[in-house]
């Protein structure tokens, strides 16, 4: 830990290669080849429609902070499998030992009531099917074998650390912090009480058999000293936590006893909203100590997925199933712990709950932007993301050239997701986001959406930003804003900006600026959102986004419970209005739309239950919408990129159920997918170079910026393997985040 663990990443991963003989190679054989590519080196594409990953597993580090031993295996897989079989040293945090009624057995169940409540006991069932499932998803059998130890992260505190033997760069950490036992019913002592204040402490349980010898007590800031600690220890490029904003539910919240404690009730689970804000202060305070390089921040959707259209095929939902089932002890294996090897609440029926479970579905809080690679005036692209809490931008070498030069420094702090970059009709770019601010003695606890406007551009091509501007939300109420969505924007041909956002009762919030104006007041854009709830048709779900047709009409596309919602301005410029019933299929995830010649807009996005995406468009004469094609099945989840790449042609991106990117061109149908091999985070992005050609980008979790680019352009000519760009920020000496 802190003043015990290597100095960094690839330093430990070499110690770790050194010392087990090649252990940690023979754990991930199958997980695909890995090679090294050197700055502005390109391989040749090989001759198949598939490249080998250009990411080196030594640069990428993760580190996954869960609420209970099941979190990680419910909400964040398959990227958790991917990132553990990937080779890269991944570090699961667990704050609390889920102990729940201390009963190993189903509820409602005979065998329920027939069970001894034991809680240190019931915990450490759920530590010993964490760590089965883990080591079948590192090296495929659920038998491996940890060595644990207790370790000191904080003076005066210990928590229990799990090494996995045959792939020691992967490891668990439990802190055992006392959970809170109920989903929703308002408990002083539980993370949620400690956060509020409504706890100056919060207990830990031992579990049974735990190297940790004495419990302890954690105040709020030891919580989040501690996470930050571990962030100094692991020095993680991706940092997966749970949702920090939860959708709230149209139930009434149970009674409080304490008022810090009131408040809405919410389709989540309190441990799992409470464990990502304790991780948000620790990365705020991590980050604020100036050593660390810039991380990727991940969020993920717990419970709420029940309430939404399933997002994963059968096939991912099945694995997934099957490392859930191992965690339950559903193959009765033994394990040698009289405590038991697994939770039996889960054991058995990962896949056989409702329609919509959690076991069909992963979906990230921060939908992904289909506007963050765009050509600037001179023809050069660029490209933006957020690292660090910070937006960083790419620019070209030169118009067409595919190279990218290091990363520059955007300004920004506590940013999330990815950035929207609208390009305004004199070629400058404005930026936008959305960040949390965290509470403090005169400060609320909210959620804010920002913009940047350029004010420069240096020598090399990459623009320059002036300070970033808070928007507030279209709910200004601190609670109420943390439920706030994404921004889209567009830019009008008279340079008016608009933004749009989802706003906390299911509506589109709206606000504009004309050239050389103020920013209008927020307002909502009328139905056919209205307002509603989760359950309610036609509720707008967070994955939005807008285009401007060449005719100027403004569009704006949302993902609802049932199908896909439009809105179209009837004049150029006008604010958009609601468009007719566009009778699409259901979505399961974020919609993405691009105009393209004589007032053609089409749209791409993931069909539910199935994760195929689909492809539907609109005609300005004849204004309906109809699905024109469907692409090959390649499986994935979130947002597909879209763009258009000269007259009706469009090059789209996906990921795939291995958790690669897919590029395919499309013209009335759409080409075959060409596998891309790159691990990533977010969503790709696409666009055309001033040559014309088709543009793939994509954010490494190693936290370079990849780009591969076609031969030459037309509908049928292949892509070139990726290019890594200059180095991350940290390497390329930018400030940190």
């Amino acid at each position: 830990m802190p003043g015990s663990g290597p100095s960094g990443p690839s330093l430990a991963r070499r110690r770790l290669l050194q010392a087990t003989g090649g252990a940690v190679l023979a754990a991930t054989a199958g997980a695909g080849v890995w090679a090294w590519l050197s700055p502005d080196t390109t391989r040749p594409a090989p001759p198949a429609r598939e490249q080998e990953s250009a990411e080196e597993p030594d640069d990428q580090v993760f580190l996954h902070v869960i609420a209970h031993p099941d979190d990680g295996l419910f909400f964040m897989n398959p990227n958790l499998e991917q990132a553990i079989r990937s080779g890269a040293r991944t570090v699961t945090v667990c704050l609390t030992g889920g102990e729940s009624d201390g009963r190993n057995a189903p509820r409602g169940t005979a065998r329920h009531s027939r069970v001894v409540a034991d809680r240190s006991a019931f915990a450490r069932a759920r530590v010993n099917g964490l760590l089965a499932a883990h080591a079948r998803m590192a090296t495929g059998d659920p038998g491996g074998v940890w060595d644990a130890e207790a370790r000191s992260v904080l003076r005066g505190f210990q928590v229990e650390v799990q090494t996995l033997r045959a792939a020691p760069q992967h490891q668990l950490v439990f802190l055992e912090l006392v959970e809170a036992r109920a989903v929703s019913l308002p408990r002083a002592t539980s993370l949620r009480g400690l956060w509020l204040g409504a706890a100056d402490t919060l207990p830990t349980l031992r579990p049974e058999g735990s190297p940790v010898q004495r419990e302890f007590r954690y105040t709020r800031d030891q919580v989040t000293e501690t996470l930050a600690a571990l962030l100094d220890w692991v020095r993680p490029t991706v940092v997966r936590t749970l949702d920090p904003n939860a959708v709230h539910s149209p139930k009434d919240p149970p009674p409080a006893p304490d008022p810090r404690l009131a408040g809405l009730r919410y389709y989540d689970h309190q441990d799992h909203t409470a464990s990502a804000h304790f991780t948000q202060a620790a990365l705020a305070r991590y980050w604020g100590s100036g050593r660390p390089a810039p991380a990727i921040v991940e969020s993920y959707l717990g419970y709420e997925m029940g309430a939404l259209p399933n997002d994963l095929d059968l096939a991912a939902a099945r694995r997934k199933a099957g490392t859930l089932d191992v965690y339950g002890w559903a193959d009765h294996r033994r394990c040698g712990d009289p405590a038991g090897c697994g939770d039996r609440k889960v054991g058995g029926s990962a896949l056989n709950g409702s329609p919509r479970n959690w076991t069909r579905s992963t979906r990230l809080r921060a939908p992904g932007s289909n506007a963050w690679v765009r050509p600037a005036r001179d023809g050069r692209l660029v490209a933006f993301a957020v690292l660090g809490g910070a937006a960083y931008c790419w620019a070209e070498t030169a118009p067409g050239s595919g190279r990218f030069g290091a990363p520059a420094r955007a300004g920004g702090q506590m940013l999330e997701g990815q950035l929207h970059a609208v390009r305004l009709p004199d070629g400058a770019f404005r930026l936008f986001a959305s960040r949390t601010v965290l509470p403090g003695p005169d400060t609320d606890h909210c959620r804010e959406l920002v913009t940047a406007a350029q004010t420069a551009v240096r020598r090399d091509g990459v623009p320059v930003f002036g300070e970033w501007e808070s928007l507030g939300t279209p709910d200004p109420e601190p609670v109420r804003s943390l439920e706030t969505g994404f921004p889209a924007a567009v830019a009008a041909p008279d340079g008016t900006v608009h933004v749009f956002a989802r706003a906390w009762d299911g509506g589109i919030g709206h606000r504009s600026r004309a050239r050389g104006g103020e920013w209008t007041p927020w307002d909502r854009l009328e139905g056919p959102a209205g307002v509603g709830t989760l359950k309610a048709s036609p509720q707008v779900v967070d994955g939005i986004d807008a285009c401007v047709d060449d005719g100027g009409l403004l569009h704006l596309v949302a993902p609802s419970a049932h199908t896909v919602q439009h809105w179209v301005s009837k004049e150029p410029g006008e604010v958009p209005r609601p468009g007719a019933a566009t009778g699409l299929p259901e979505p399961a995830g974020p919609v993405s739309v691009v105009p393209l010649p004589g007032g053609l807009v089409r749209i791409a996005y993931r069909q539910a239950d199935t994760a195929r995406v689909l492809i539907a468009e609109r005609q300005r004469a004849i204004g309906g919408w109809r699905v024109t094609a469907q692409c090959e099945r390649a499986g994935g989840y979130g947002r597909v990129a879209l763009a258009a790449a000269g007259g009706d042609r469009m090059v789209l991106a996906a990921r795939d159920d291995a958790g690669d990117v897919r590029v395919a061109m499309a013209q009335t149908a759409p080409k075959p997918w060409q596998r891309c091999r790159l691990a990533h985070s977010a969503a790709a992005g696409v666009a055309a170079d001033a040559a014309g050609r088709a543009v793939l980008v994509a954010l490494g979790n190693d936290g370079r910026l990849y780009a591969a680019r076609q031969q030459r352009a037309g509908q049928t000519a292949p892509f070139r393997g990726w290019r890594v760009q200059a180095a991350s920020p940290e390497r390329s000496g930018g400030a940190p985040g």
